[in-house]
């Protein structure tokens, strides 16, 4: 800051929701998770990225930058779409992530609309994908597999339980590589 950097975009995670690395088996506390969730990790990693947000924010305020801190999903690389139908046979090895996940070339895209956008101060925008990591319509999915979790609105039959509206909405991301678009069914 102290050099004259204003926009710098921080990577933070899907760990800041506080399922991913937790002891046991810990429930999300509602679905969809957007970036007005109670983050609560209880694991170092997560921890780490709650911390990193946090002075990202306080940076934002004392100096008038742009930081944007982007919650990272499950990055998976082109080569990677054949462990979907593993992920598909097994779901719950997939509720750590929220069955959610980013192409690692949508993510790029969401890096450089970040860098295209000025004036938002500090902001959180989740980095997924559009779709959840399952066959069946979501909330039929999530009532399924998260009986216990409440969904807070409808959600869209194909959406991701960590929502990326707000990146779609205030970015204008629109993704390019959804998974169906590269898994056999």
């Amino acid at each position: 800051m102290k050099l004259g950097v204003r926009k710098v975009i921080v990577a933070s995670s899907e760990t800041t929701y506080g399922v991913c690395f937790a002891e046991g088996d810990k429930d999300f506390h509602s679905f969809p998770l957007d970036e007005d969730y109670d983050s609560d990790p209880q694991d170092s990693y997560g921890l780490s990225k709650v911390c990193n947000e946090k002075t990202a924010r306080a940076f934002a305020e004392r100096y008038g930058a742009d930081i944007y801190a982007l919650r990272i999903g499950n990055v998976i690389e082109p080569h990677e779409y054949g462990m979907f139908n593993a992920f598909l046979k097994a779901p719950m090895s997939r509720k750590r992530n929220a069955w959610s996940y980013i192409d690692a070339r949508d993510l790029g895209e969401i890096v450089h609309l970040c860098l295209q956008k000025d004036g938002l101060g500090y902001e959180v925008f989740n980095a997924v994908n559009d779709t959840i990591t399952a066959t069946m319509p979501t909330e039929e999915f999530l009532r399924t597999h998260c009986p216990n979790t409440p969904i807070t609105r409808p959600m869209g039959d194909d959406e991701a339980p960590i929502s990326n509206r707000k990146a779609r909405e205030i970015l204008g991301f629109r993704e390019s590589h959804p998974w169906r678009k590269y898994v056999t069914l």
